[in-house]
């Protein structure tokens, strides 16, 4: 299969559950992340768009399930980031709900991008979306973000830190430093959805 062009994705639909998404076939590989991880930085970089994802000066803007379509049955999902306290609880409670349910029961699901700031990787929620991930069957890339903030040392002993540090889990689980402004991380980031798409 000849490599994606991710220039081409375009917006699909935002829905709040996943009772409004489209038909449940194909391929997604979903996106997840705390919500000041820089998803949609991560996105608009991968596709070479300025606003496919919305960025927000306030975090935990996106909480509604958005999805994009990079070719015929190959789609990206931009899910509601987690772990932001500057929302009312009754709208985290939805929000988390939709999520959950996604991730549990959407069958074109097939991979898992979670993105973590490299300053503050493998908080507790991230924890727990690597191990729901890993019980699942499902594989993971862990994009490091906002790598730019460090030197180059420091990132490597922050990459060397999360590779040992998700060895527990025992899963199908890469992990890539990522900048959205130097663009670093993002050819393995394309290969790894590549492959996955390849899965059809």
């Amino acid at each position: 299969m000849t490599p994606l062009n991710y220039a081409k994705t375009k917006f699909v639909t935002s829905a709040p559950d996943i009772n409004h998404l489209p038909a449940d076939t194909g391929i997604e590989i979903a996106f997840a992340g705390r919500s000041n991880a820089g998803k949609s930085s991560a996105l608009n970089t991968l596709t070479n768009q300025k606003n496919l994802a919305r960025t927000s000066k306030t975090p935990g803007r996106t909480q509604l399930i958005n999805l994009f379509e990079v070719a015929p049955n190959c789609r990206l999902v931009d899910l509601p980031g987690y772990g932001f306290a500057q929302v009312p609880e009754e709208v985290k409670r939805k929000w988390q709900k939709s999520l959950g349910e996604y991730l549990h029961k959407r069958e074109s699901l097939k991979g898992l991008v979670i993105l973590m700031d490299i300053r503050h990787p493998l908080k507790d929620l991230d924890q727990q979306m690597i191990d729901w991930a890993v019980q699942s069957e499902l594989p993971v890339m862990l994009l490091l973000t906002k790598a730019d903030k460090l030197a180059s040392g420091a990132q490597k002993k922050q990459l060397n830190m999360v590779k040992e540090a998700i060895l527990p889990f025992q899963g199908d689980i890469t992990v890539a430093t990522f900048s959205s402004l130097k663009r670093t991380g993002l050819e393995q980031l394309r290969q790894k959805l590549d492959y996955w798409f390849e899965q059809l």
